[in-house]
């Protein structure tokens, strides 16, 4: 895993939070969501995780998904 960076909710996300994940990002946040993310890479693939409980990841097949956290 490589760690990226962390925004605030509302915010722009920074520049290495790739276009794919912006929308869904967007989309969580539209929920009224508030918290901070935080940008990773699984695999090399990007997962931003919201501390309210939600993450928006990028799978192998290039899908976007945004989803409750899963245990």
């Amino acid at each position: 895993m490589q760690l990226g960076t962390r925004w605030a909710t509302g915010s722009e996300p920074p520049a290495s939070v790739p276009a794919a994940l912006r929308p869904a990002i967007a989309e969580v946040e539209g929920k009224g969501l508030t918290g901070h993310w935080t940008l990773t890479w699984l695999e090399g693939r990007a997962l931003a995780e919201l501390d309210a409980g939600w993450e928006v990841i990028q799978k192998a097949s290039g899908e976007v998904v945004a989803r409750p956290f899963e245990d």
